[in-house]
C-alpha cells in the first residue's frame, strides 16, 4: 500500500498512548480482489480491559481541561485528517471496497464531526432555575458522563468513529473504540493522527480483534464504562443492550433500517431517479439509510422504472481505486450470498427481474445492480433490510395506504418522499414514523443535524446539538442561603 504518509499504516492496538502488539494477529484483505493488506493485532477481552483502565486513568485530567483547551486539541486532529485525507481515503477503499471518490467524501464528512464538536463544546450551558423558595438557589450544570466505549461498523469505518468519538472527547469523556474486524486500518490511522494531534495518553484507545463477543462484553459490562455507543444490526444491538443493562449504562444505538422511498405522481421523475440512485447504490447499497422499499404511484411507475433502469445500466463496477468506478464490491462473500438469496426468493414469489440478479465475474464479492418490479409487501425483499445493490419496486395508488404500508415495519430509521406538492410533502413527512425523512433528495446526513432512528432502529441521536447532549449528565444543584 503506497501512502504519502506511511506512518498512517498501523497494525497494532493503540492503548494508553502506545502501540501494542497482541498475542495473535488477523488478516485484513481487500474485498475487491482478496489481496492481503496486512496482519493486524487480534486483540482480546484482556486488551479491552487494559484500554478501559487507561481511559479511566486519563479521565480526570481530560475532563478538567477547559472547553477551549479540548477544542484546540480536537481542531489539530481535524486539521491532520484533512491534510492526510488522500491517504486515509486510499486505506478506506482498499479495506472496505467503496470507490475512491466515495471514500474521500467519507473522510471529509468524518472530519467535519471533529470540527463541529470542537466548536460546539464551547457552547454547552447550564441553567439558573427560578426558585420555589427564597432561601434556596437552584441551578443545573452539565458534566461529562465518563468513559465511553464504542463499537463501529465496516461500512463507514472512518465516519462512524468520528461521529461518536468527537462529541465524547469534546464533552470531556475518554474513549475506547472497537472497530469492525474487516476494516481496522482506518481506525488505527485515526488513532495515529489523534496521537500526533496531542490527545493525552489514554484519552482515545483503539482495540482491534476478531473476538467480538469477548471484547463486547468488556465494553458493555465493565462498571467503569459509563456510556456505550454502537452502530450495527438491530439483532446485535439488542444483545448489547441486554449486556449494558447489568450496569445501567447510558446507550446510543444506531441500528437497522427498512427505508421506504415514495414516489408520488406529481414528483419530478428526473429528481426522483437521481435521488433513488444516490440512496440505493452508494457503497453498493451497504448503507443503513439506503432505500429498501421503493413505492411508485401507478400513474408514473413505468416512466420511473425505465429511467431507473437506464441509470443503473450505466453504473461502472470494479476496484474502487480505478478511474470512473462508481460501485465497488460488497464487503464479503456471505453478503453476496444473502442478497442473491433475497433476489431468488422474490422472483420465486412472483417479482419480475428486470436487470441484474446474480454475482458478477469481477471477483467473489461483486453483485450486479439489480432491479425488481412486481414486488409485494409480504416478500422477504420488502420485510428484511437487503443491504445490497437491489432496487425493489412496488406500486401504489392511494396516499393514506402507502403511508400505512411504509410504516408497517418494526424499523424507523430513514424514509424518502418525492413530491412537488408542498402540502402533500408536509403531510407525508409528518406521518412517516421515522427518525429522519428526506424530501426530494437522496442524501441528507450532515454534521449539524441529528442522526438516528425510531422504534427498533435505535436510541439516541448522533450529530447536531442532540449528539453533544448524549455525552453529558445534567446535575441539579440546590444551595441554601
Amino acid at each position: 500500500m503506497k501512502l504519502a504518509n506511511p506512518d498512517l499504516l498501523k497494525f497494532q492496538n493503540y492503548i494508553d498512548g502506545t502501540w501494542r502488539a497482541a498475542a495473535r494477529t488477523m488478516a485484513v484483505c481487500d474485498p475487491a480482489n482478496g489481496e492481503l493488506l496486512g496482519n493486524v493485532a487480534d486483540g482480546s477481552a484482556a486488551d479491552a480491559e487494559t484500554a478501559v483502565t487507561a481511559a479511566t486513568a486519563a479521565l480526570p485530567e481530560w475532563r478538567r481541561r477547559t472547553a477551549a483547551e479540548r477544542a484546540a486539541t480536537l481542531k489539530r486532529w481535524y486539521q491532520l485528517i484533512v491534510e492526510n485525507s488522500g491517504d486515509l481515503a486510499r486505506i478506506l477503499t482498499l479495506e472496505q471496497g467503496k470507490p475512491l471518490a466515495e471514500a474521500q467524501g467519507e473522510i471529509l464528512y468524518g472530519a467535519s464531526f471533529i470540527e463541529w464538536f470542537a466548536e460546539e463544546c464551547r457552547r454547552v450551558y447550564g441553567q439558573t432555575i427560578p426558585t420555589h423558595n427564597p432561601a434556596m438557589r437552584l441551578s443545573t450544570i452539565r458534566q461529562p458522563v465518563g468513559v465511553v466505549s464504542c463499537i463501529t461498523p465496516w461500512n463507514f469505518p472512518n465516519a462512524m468513529i468520528t461521529r461518536k468519538a468527537a462529541p465524547a472527547l469534546a464533552a470531556g469523556c475518554t474513549v475506547v473504540i472497537k472497530p469492525a474486524q474487516e476494516t481496522p486500518l482506518s481506525a488505527l490511522a485515526l488513532g495515529q493522527l489523534a496521537h500526533e494531534a496531542g490527545l493525552p495518553k489514554g484519552t482515545i484507545n483503539v482495540v482491534t480483534g476478531s473476538d467480538a463477543a469477548g471484547i463486547g462484553r468488556v465494553l458493555t459490562q465493565d462498571p467503569r464504562v459509563a456510556k456505550f455507543t454502537f452502530t450495527g444490526s438491530t439483532a446485535v444491538g439488542k444483545l448489547l443492550m441486554a449486556q449494558c443493562a447489568s450496569t445501567v449504562k447510558k446507550m446510543s444505538m444506531e441500528l437497522g433500517g427498512n427505508a421506504p422511498f415514495i414516489v408520488f405522481d406529481d414528483a419530478d421523475m428526473d429528481t426522483a431517479v437521481k435521488a433513488c440512485m444516490a440512496t440505493k447504490f452508494r457503497n453498493a447499497g451497504q448503507v443503513c439509510v439506503a432505500t429498501n422499499r421503493i413505492y411508485v404511484h401507478q400513474a408514473v411507475h413505468d416512466e420511473f422504472v425505465e429511467k431507473l433502469r437506464t441509470e443503473m445500466a450505466a453504473l461502472k463496477i470494479g476496484h474502487g481505486t480505478e478511474a470512473g468506478i462508481n460501485m465497488g464490491p460488497m464487503i464479503f462473500r456471505r453478503a453476496v450470498e444473502r442478497v442473491w438469496e433475497l433476489v431468488q426468493d422474490a422472483v420465486a414469489s412472483g417479482a419480475n427481474l428486470e436487470i441484474g440478479g446474480e454475482p458478477l465475474p469481477n471477483g467473489e464479492n461483486y453483485f450486479a445492480p439489480t432491479l425488481l418490479t412486481g414486488v409485494s409487501d409480504d416478500m422477504r425483499i420488502a420485510t428484511e433490510e437487503n443491504f445490497g445493490p437491489i432496487a425493489a419496486v412496488q406500486q401504489f395508488t392511494d396516499e393514506t395506504d402507502v403511508i400505512r404500508r411504509a410504516n408497517a415495519t418494526p424499523y424507523g430509521l430513514a424514509a424518502y418522499v418525492m413530491s412537488e406538492n408542498i402540502r402533500r410533502a408536509n403531510r407525508v413527512v409528518e406521518a412517516l414514523e421515522y427518525g429522519m425523512v428526506a424530501c426530494n433528495t437522496g442524501v441528507f446526513s450532515t454534521t449539524v443535524a441529528p442522526f438516528g432512528g425510531n422504534k427498533e432502529s435505535g436510541l439516541g441521536r448522533e450529530g447536531g446539538v442532540e449528539g453533544m447532549a448524549e455525552f453529558y449528565e445534567t446535575k441539579y444543584c440546590c444551595f441554601g442561603t
